[in-house]
């Protein structure tokens, strides 16, 4: 929307899905990100049911607690240099936009959906190192925090692994990877890659539909 006005229809569906949920009782908290980063400005409004914060501690079914944030806080890349991350944000939308017809090919070849973008940015060794620095910085600022998790984003990198006695989630993206987080109503967490649950929707053989996790409180 920086360079043209862009709100189709179905956007409007999750504005009304998540405002109506919120009218039936349900609290949404949202949180903003680099890619959103005007709306801090405004950190602590309540509309209704819905909150706009900066972090949040969520406590899970099973008692667990968890810090919920975006993660950008922890890129140096971000804070320090935002000319490089202009144009890593370049390179990526290219990534993105190359991803898309990449598996409009694939699917009218049978195939399903695989990312791309998130292959290239695996084999790239600086990428890699970057990622495990960022996964160090937010399970530190978790254990700082007392917390038993983390719940964050940021980096387009979904997983759910122990990072020194912290359960570090990260949610992956919608765009690129179209994954998820959920919390099962035991308290379980697990990730959700849409083209998996697609395909067994349909009936189709694929993959597993979800990695699940069970942690010891």
């Amino acid at each position: 929307m920086k360079r043209r006005l862009y709100w189709p229809q179905p956007h409007n569906n999750v504005i009304r899905t998540l405002l109506g949920k919120a009218k039936r009782g349900t609290k949404i908290v949202y949180i903003p990100g680099n890619h959103d980063e005007l709306l801090r400005d405004h950190a602590g409004l309540v509309f209704g049911n819905v909150e706009l914060r900066e972090q949040a501690i969520h406590t899970t079914a099973d008692g667990r607690r968890f810090l919920i944030l975006h993660g950008d806080e922890f890129d140096s890349v971000v804070k320090c240099s935002p000319w490089l991350a202009k144009l890593g944000n370049r390179a990526y939308d290219w990534l993105l936009y190359l991803n898309r017809w990449f598996n409009v090919a694939r699917r009218k070849m049978g195939f399903s959906y695989w990312s791309l973008s998130a292959y290239i940015k695996g084999r790239v060794k600086n990428a890699v190192q970057y990622v495990s620095s960022f996964e160090g910085a937010v399970a530190r600022a978790a254990t700082q925090q007392g917390v038993d998790g983390v719940i964050c984003g940021h980096i387009h990198r979904a997983e759910i692994r122990k990072i020194e006695g912290i359960l570090y989630c990260n949610l992956g993206d919608w765009v690129e990877s179209c994954t998820a987080l959920v919390e099962r109503p035991d308290g379980y967490l697990e990730l959700i890659h849409w083209s998996d649950e697609t395909m067994a929707l349909k009936g189709e053989e694929g993959p597993a539909v979800a990695v699940e996790v069970e942690v010891a409180a």
